[in-house]
C-alpha cells in the first residue's frame, strides 16, 4: 500500500492552500475558478477522511495482534474474531483509496458507441456479431440505459457484417470500455451437418460519446462530406433520396458514414458525432502510448486484434484472457448477465494499480 500517512500530509497541504484561495475578495467573481476550487476541496475532503479512516483501521487491527498473544485463552479467540473482521475492513478501504486514486479518464462518465464488426469465419462470424449486439443492448436493459443503432451492415441469416450503437448511460463508457479487443466463439453452426466445431471471431471497439466538455478540435477544411442514397433497413423512403452520409477526415483518414437517420441533417450529425469520437480515441492511445507506465492497462494498447475473449458454446464456458476469468455461466451472460464478468475485470484493474503504487 501507499504511504497514507505522506499522502494524507501532501493533500492537507493542498486543501489549506486551497482554502486560502477561497477566502480571496475577488474569487466569487471568477465563476469558474470558483467552482474548480470548491471541487478540488471537496475530493480533498473525501480523501483525507478516507485516510483517516483506513489509519484508524491500521491501529485497531494493530491492537486485536496483540491481543492475540493474550495469556487468557478467551480473550485470545475474541480477538482472533475480531481480527479477521478488521482485516476484512482494512483491504476494503484500502481498495477504496487507490480507487481514488487512479487517474479517472474525462470520458469514463460519457455515453458509449460500440462498434462490432465480424471477423474470420464469414456467415458465422456474422452471426455471433449478432449475439454480440443483443448481448450488450440486453445489459444496457438491465442497467436502464438506452440504445441507439447509429449504423448497420446486416446478413441474409440475421446477422451483421457491422453494426454501429449508441449506449446512452451515465458511466456507460467507463464500464463498457474494457470489452475492446477480439472476442472469439466456438461452437457448432446451424449450416454444419457434421456437427464439427468452428472458430469465428468478432472485434469490438468501444469509444465515448465526445461532449462539450471534452475538446476535439476539427478544422472544417480537413473534412470531405459526400452525400449518396442510403439503403437497406430505412425502407424505400431511404432509397431515393441522398440522405447518407460519408466524411472523412482527410489528416487522419478516418473515414464515417451514416445512413440510419430519416434525413440528411440527422445522419450528417450522428456521423459527425462518430468521428469526434473516433480522433477522442486515437488522441487517448497516441498520449497513452508516449507514457511511461508502471502497470499494463486492461485498456488502452490500441491493439484491436487482440483476443481478449472466448465463448465456447459445447461447454457453456467463458473465459477472459486477460484476467485468467472463467464462467460456465455463458447462455446469462449472453442474455446480459455480465456484472460478474465486469466486476471481476475492474478488481483485476485494481489489483495492478495497487501493486504499481507499492
Amino acid at each position: 500500500m501507499i504511504n497514507v500517512h505522506q499522502k494524507k500530509e501532501a493533500y492537507q497541504a493542498q486543501l489549506k492552500e486551497i482554502e486560502k484561495e477561497l477566502v480571496q475578495p475577488d474569487i466569487y467573481a471568477q465563476k469558474d475558478q470558483l467552482s474548480v476550487l470548491t471541487r478540488r476541496r471537496s475530493e480533498l475532503e473525501i480523501m483525507i477522511q478516507a485516510f483517516d479512516e483506513y489509519i484508524c483501521l491500521q491501529k485497531e487491527r494493530a491492537e486485536a495482534e496483540e491481543l492475540t498473544h493474550n495469556s487468557d485463552e478467551e480473550i485470545r479467540e475474541m480477538a482472533f474474531i475480531e481480527l479477521e473482521e478488521l482485516l476484512k475492513r482494512e483491504n476494503q478501504q484500502e481498495r477504496a483509496i487507490v480507487g481514488m486514486l487512479i487517474p479517472k479518464e474525462p470520458a469514463d462518465e460519457k455515453h458509449a458507441i460500440i462498434e462490432i464488426r465480424a471477423g474470420t469465419g464469414g456467415d458465422e462470424a456474422a452471426l455471433f456479431s449478432g449475439v454480440l449486439f443483443r448481448m450488450y443492448t440486453r445489459y444496457a436493459e438491465r442497467r436502464n440505459w438506452k440504445t441507439q443503432l447509429i449504423e448497420e451492415n446486416p446478413t441474409d441469416l440475421g446477422g451483421f457484417k457491422e453494426v454501429i450503437f449508441l449506449v446512452k448511460g451515465k458511466g456507460a463508457y467507463g464500464q463498457l470500455k474494457y470489452e475492446a479487443g477480439v472476442h472469439r466463439v466456438q461452437r457448432v453452426p446451424s449450416t454444419e451437418a457434421s456437427g464439427r466445431i468452428h472458430t469465428s471471431s468478432a472485434s469490438v471497439v468501444v469509444l465515448p460519446e465526445v461532449s462539450k466538455d471534452i475538446e476535439i478540435q476539427i478544422d472544417p477544411e480537413d473534412l470531405r462530406i459526400d452525400v449518396y442514397r442510403a439503403s437497406g433497413a430505412g425502407g424505400q423512403y431511404v432509397n431515393r433520396t441522398e440522405s447518407a452520409v460519408r466524411i472523412t477526415h482527410i489528416p487522419s483518414g478516418i473515414v464515417v458514414t451514416c445512413q440510419n437517420q430519416r434525413s440528411q441533417h440527422q445522419n450528417k450529425i450522428q456521423a459527425m458525432s462518430l468521428l469526434q469520437a473516433r480522433l477522442y480515441e486515437r488522441e487517448r492511445i497516441q498520449s497513452e502510448s508516449e507514457q511511461s507506465r508502471k502497470r499494463k492497462r486492461l485498456i488502452g494498447s490500441g491493439d484491436r486484434s487482440e483476443k481478449i475473449r472466448t465463448y465456447n458454446y459445447r461447454e457453456g464456458r467463458i473465459t477472459d484472457h486477460r484476467i485468467n476469468f472463467t464462467s460456465y455461466q455463458l447462455q446469462a451472460i449472453l442474455d446480459g448477465e455480465m456484472d460478474s464478468l465486469f466486476d471481476a475485470i475492474q478488481e483485476a484493474d485494481l489489483q495492478e494499480a495497487l501493486e504499481s503504487m507499492k
